[in-house]
């Protein structure tokens, strides 16, 4: 079959002749034969190919058209007789792309049995014409393909109108969330920023404060219309800021925005769009005879492309706008790498703390409790430590909050008692000739609540063999002021077995007093910030007579009920010295010791009295 009049076609499968002759049927027996009449002959197959309403082509193997019908030249816009010998490939953009043209090129060598693609063409009049093109071989002893076309258009526009839907919201008219991320992806793709622009990108993570208020009180279609009335305030401040082009601003459900700023020229640039969004937000909305003053808390993330994914760049912005609402809202925050690694790591903390208890990560220090008039230790302090295999050695105020949370203070918390119990008793039996010093635990609020702690004391005082009077429990003020029910009855049930209870950092919570006479404490610890400012060394410089006069009526209350007094960071001996004329009874700081090792505390209970750092390692 040829596209062409000059010379005959070449011979196919489609041309074979068609036979002519009567058929005629012969019986097995001795009947006559039955002469039938001639079938008609069928269509030629080149007449069906010409008069196909499908746009076809015969392409040969070198890729030219060697025949086209009418309903190719008339979708395409061309005179028919133009498309013979043209370039098959150029008529339908089958070279735009290099993988659909080595598919096309392996098909005109015999290599592959199909090709179907779609193709966006520009018509002669001026307008797109969207085609679905088939590719497929031609059953001939020349070989070649046939071309087929479809007009998709109208499927196309439809496909088009169904996809905005999809991705868009249906309050806003912005871009939604699926539009937002396939953006961002493709912003990040390496050929993105790699050929052209700053190789930056930057964004803005919005979230309105108080929004659900808004809800909650006014109702949804309230919300719905400062919804889309803070779209449109944003869609003004991304195109006023624009620079290297307009950000992106899209809706990523409830209350929460976006706007992706490729090709970012800095911080600067993200900085400035943040607050003209801030100013943006807080102008009063008029919406249906009601004004409404709302704000926004924003986080803010601008680094380079490379090396960063959609995912890391959401969860910094997510973890941005957290610290935005947390130092108090109404602000924009940039993403720091710095405050990000502490976050990071907490995490990696709270996710192996309960393993480390089992794997025995963790150790005790004791700082030892000075006598204000002897210079002899009294007692000691037991301090945990984690020796954490990735971090080092780690303090309590970097996990105790993470124990906290997850529970976890409850084991921890039994270990460290069970352990600081079993040091106080082992000291005892090494230092026969002197009094026995006491040891003091400090105890969460959450141990009062989710374990027995009464149970537990008494089940390692019997196990240690140390007696109750030498231990010291301590909880932090805020913990027990104003506390009733079970806390006040466990506090009562440790202190009539014989424990010391102490209120741990005391004069920064309640202060109340005349509350604590009604409790089981004994004991009450300074807060260090009133003996910081207490007095120092330096000559040239001038006390706070305030803390003084504050210290000296706590002590001399303390003592009226009943209550020992024990003064936290002694640093210097001239707040030793005042101290102990005030009538503190204890001092516990660095003028004494640092937090030391068990056989350090033996080494300084064979001294006589403890001189200004002789604790210190």
């Amino acid at each position: 079959m040829s596209g062409t009049s000059e010379g005959p076609a070449p011979a196919t499968e489609l041309d074979r002749p068609v036979v002519t002759e009567s058929e005629i049927i012969t019986s097995a027996g001795t009947d006559p034969p039955v002469v039938r009449a001639p079938a008609p002959s069928p269509p030629s197959y080149r007449s069906v190919f010409t008069a196909a309403p499908l746009a076809m082509a015969v392409v040969d193997r070198e890729g030219l058209v060697t025949g086209a019908n009418a309903a190719l030249a008339g979708l395409l816009g061309r005179d028919q007789d133009t498309l013979t010998g043209a370039v098959a490939a150029d008529l339908v953009d089958l070279t735009s792309d290099a993988r659909t043209w080595h598919a096309y090129r392996e098909m005109l060598r015999g290599r592959r049995a199909r090709l179907r693609c779609s193709r966006r063409l520009k018509h002669p009049e001026g307008h797109a014409l969207w085609v679905r093109v088939t590719v497929a071989p031609l059953p001939a002893v020349d070989g070649g393909v046939l071309l087929s076309v479809a007009d998709i258009s109208d499927h196309r526009e439809l496909q088009e109108r169904l996809r905005h839907v999809r991705m868009h919201d249906p309050v806003t008219r912005l871009p939604n969330r699926t539009l937002f991320f396939e953006r961002l992806a493709k912003a990040l793709e390496a050929e993105s920023y790699e050929e052209s622009g700053t190789g930056r990108i930057g964004l803005c993570y919005l979230d309105l404060d108080g929004f659900k208020a808004v809800n909650d009180t006014l109702g949804h279609r309230v919300g719905d219309q400062l919804l889309t009335a803070v779209a449109e305030r944003l869609t003004r401040c991304a195109k006023e800021a624009a620079r290297t082009g307009t950000p992106l601003v899209a809706r990523l459900g409830g209350d929460e925005f976006a706007l992706l700023v490729e090709d970012s020229t800095g911080t600067e640039q993200l900085a400035d769009l943040a607050e003209s969004l801030l100013d943006a937000i807080q102008a009063p909305f008029d919406l249906s005879g009601r004004r409404l003053s709302v704000s926004a808390s924003i986080g803010v993330v601008e680094r380079h492309a490379a090396g960063t994914t959609p995912t890391a760049l959401m969860q910094a912005a997510d973890t941005t706008l957290y610290w935005a609402k947390a130092d108090g809202k109404a602000r924009w925050t940039l993403f720091d790498p710095e405050r990000n690694a502490h976050r990071v790591t907490r995490q990696a903390l709270a996710s192996t703390l309960r393993p480390a208890i089992d794997r025995g990560e963790f150790a005790l220090e004791y700082q030892p409790l000075v006598g204000m008039e002897d210079d002899r230790v009294h007692g000691v302090e037991a301090l945990v430590r984690w020796h954490h295999p990735r971090f080092g050695t780690l303090t309590p105020n970097r996990f105790i909050s993470l124990a906290e949370e997850d529970g976890s203070i409850v084991p921890l918390g039994r270990w460290v008692l069970r352990t600081a119990c079993r040091q106080a008793r082992a000291w005892q039996l090494e230092h026969p000739q002197g009094p026995p010093i006491f040891v003091s635990v400090n105890v969460a609020v959450r141990q009062v609540w989710d374990s027995d702690l009464v149970a537990d004391v008494a089940d390692i005082l019997q196990e240690t063999g140390l007696a109750p009077e030498l231990l010291q429990l301590e909880l932090t003020e805020s913990a027990v002021m104003g506390s009733s029910g079970r806390p006040i009855q466990t506090l009562k049930a440790l202190s009539d077995m014989g424990v010391r209870i102490a209120i741990d950092d005391f004069g920064t919570g309640y202060s109340n007093l005349a509350y604590l006479s009604r409790l089981p404490v004994s004991v009450l610890k300074l807060d260090g910030s009133f003996v910081r400012g207490f007095q120092i060394e330096d000559r040239t410089a001038k006390a706070s007579p305030a803390d003084e006069v504050i210290v000296e009526a706590m002590v001399q209350l303390a003592h009226r009920l009943g209550l020992t007094v024990t003064a936290e960071c002694v640093e210097t001996s001239a707040q030793a010295t005042r101290l102990r004329r005030i009538g503190c009874d204890t001092g516990q700081g660095w003028l004494y010791s640092r937090p030391v090792s068990p056989d350090r505390i033996s080494e300084l209970l064979d001294t006589p009295g403890v001189q200004a750092g002789v604790g210190n390692p």
